[in-house]
């Protein structure tokens, strides 16, 4: 599935841990892996752009820049293969630009430069939103890289099995769609390539069941009384039924499947899920470029960047697949 991946780096120990999770994954795929190093000018150059940049202190930004990507090769132990590349330019653009020559990327989320702005509407934003390959977010509350003593493909590495940095148990939330079944795609993907143990999970939102119900009362007085379990019930059903049919791929394809379908906050209650359950990997999926403004803005996929310690990995919907 993943032939080429874009790691871009910052060379911040957040982006380091990114660069291994992109590294393992590279491994368990046999894909290469391109290591982005991106050096904003204007950005540099302050708010008012006072004169510009001294050639001097670019100079240094190229430098950091070029040691950033060159750590990352340096990592592999020359078991994935890994190119190291320098631009000049804006991160976002840059990035979303070379995403279109790879098959996923996968970034840090509490960079310096190129990620430093976590799903505010700088560069980790409209990466997710406007690349046009799957993006895994990786986050970091200490800022400790996953390399150190252990390359990420070497001994003890993340590229399956019980390794410390191993994908054991893979969540694929599901809701039947469209976009939840590309999500399904890349999140069977990774469970066989680490050997892991896919939990296919449905949340039913409380919150649209109770609005529904409200509706419903409104218009039908006294009567409506039982308009929530009304419509709780073919709610749970279609969960059970979506994430069955996740299992039932899993289960075809070798894999260990357990299903689990919920009530409550959809964010919440997968963020309670990935900790309780030790996921080690997250799949999501998002509706095209409407359904990620909404993402960005707070709902599940951006709670759930925020809030686990954990790779998640957005897929947005196809047009072909929205248009239908």
């Amino acid at each position: 599935m993943y032939e080429s991946i874009l790691a871009p780096t910052d060379g911040s120990p957040t982006a380091d841990l990114a660069a291994d999770h992109a590294l393992a994954l590279a491994a368990a795929f046999d894909a290469s892996v391109t290591a982005l190093g991106v050096v904003d000018a204007e950005e540099a150059a302050g708010p008012f752009d006072a004169g510009g940049v001294d050639d001097d202190y670019l100079d240094r930004l190229e430098t950091e820049a070029q040691r950033s990507v060159d750590s990352v090769a340096e990592r592999t132990d020359g078991r994935v293969p890994v190119d190291a590349v320098v631009v000049d330019g804006d991160p976002t653009e840059t990035i979303v630009d070379r995403a279109a020559d790879h098959d996923l990327v996968v970034l840090g989320t509490h960079g310096r430069s190129t990620i430093d702005r976590v799903l505010t509407g700088s560069t980790s934003a409209g990466v997710v939103r406007e690349s046009p390959a799957p993006v895994v977010t990786v986050r970091s509350d200490d800022g400790e890289s996953g390399g150190g003593d252990e390359s990420a493909t070497g001994e003890g590495s993340m590229t399956g099995g019980d390794s410390p940095f191993g994908y054991d148990d893979v969540l694929v939330p599901t809701d039947g769609s469209a976009a939840a079944e590309a999500a399904v795609d890349h999140g069977l993907a990774v469970a066989d390539a680490f050997d892991a143990t896919v939990h296919a999970v449905h949340v039913v939102d409380v919150s649209a069941v109770a609005g529904g119900a409200g509706v419903a009362a409104g218009a039908g007085g006294a009567g409506a009384a039982g308009a929530g379990g009304d419509l709780l019930e073919p709610m749970i059903e279609n969960g059970e039924e979506a994430t069955e049919r996740v299992a039932e791929r899993a289960r075809g394809e070798g894999l260990d499947a357990v299903t689990d379908v919920g009530e409550g906050s959809p964010g919440s209650m997968l963020v309670d899920y990935v900790d309780e359950e030790g996921i080690d990997f997250v799949t999501m999926g998002t509706h095209g470029h409407t359904g990620l403004d909404r993402v960005l803005l707070g709902s599940t996929t951006e709670r759930l960047m925020r809030n686990v310690s954990v790779p998640v990995l957005s897929v947005r919907e196809s047009e072909d697949d929205a248009a239908e």
